[in-house]
């Protein structure tokens, strides 16, 4: 092999790690992709003082899910107080619909379209199956949260994978900020979450908790966008 190759390996791995349209910008005029901010966020990306002006007071309330991509309509979630697949929680997914743990930082979330992280989690293969498909959402797919005259429009930002076994791992994301304990919120997320059984079983993992859950959860997180009056 010619000894410039291996050079040029190396620089091409370097433009590869480096953010959308910085290898062919000007250096004294970067420039960035029309649907994205400055800032490398998409163009949907609300700011903080909109952010604020769009959630709700994040008050306990039931709410209805729709996610058109994977064909979810009007799911009930059942707000409760506790924490993320706890007995309680477990009893409400054992209905076929969502639950979502209601309380303070660290232990459970706050309500639909509230500054802070809207903790809300489903059954994947039991129990009709209602997040069957949530692991295959997309980075900017649309989640709509329908509470009180108010429909709240999320975007999904990132996916998480947690350690059911790993009190660190839950601590992360039960977060207020997911992801980021102690960190102040200022913006509303939202954090949809199931089981990865078919992953772990295909690892060989076949642990369960007390409440039958999986070592290991799936979770979508995502940021609130929008808000508009309830269809």
């Amino acid at each position: 092999m010619p000894r410039h190759l291996p050079l040029l390996a190396a620089a091409g791995a370097l433009v590869a790690l480096l953010p959308t349209g910085a290898a062919n910008a000007a250096p004294t005029a970067p420039t960035s992709h029309p649907s994205q901010h400055s800032s490398g966020h998409p163009a949907w990306w609300p700011t903080v003082a909109h952010d604020r002006a769009i959630a709700s007071d994040g008050a306990s309330r039931n709410a209805r899910l729709t996610i058109p991509r994977i064909g979810i309509r009007h799911l009930p979630v059942i707000a409760y107080r506790g924490s993320t697949d706890d007995a309680p929680g477990t009893k409400i997914q054992n209905r076929g619909i969502a639950a979502a743990s209601i309380g303070r930082p660290g232990i459970g979330g706050v309500g639909p379209g509230g500054i802070g992280n809207y903790l809300v989690a489903g059954h994947r293969t039991s129990h009709g199956g209602v997040f069957g498909r949530t692991p295959s959402l997309p980075d900017g797919a649309k989640i709509f949260i329908d509470a009180g005259r108010w429909r709240y429009v999320y975007r999904v930002v990132r996916t998480r994978w947690v350690d059911f076994r790993s009190k660190h791992s839950l601590k992360l994301q039960r977060s207020a900020v997911p992801g980021h304990p102690g960190k102040k919120p200022n913006r509303a997320w939202l954090t949809l979450s199931t089981c990865a059984t078919p992953e772990d079983h295909a690892n060989g993992d076949y642990w369960t908790d007390r409440f039958g859950n999986p070592q290991h959860r799936i979770d979508k997180v995502a940021v609130l966008s929008r808000r508009e009056p309830r269809p």
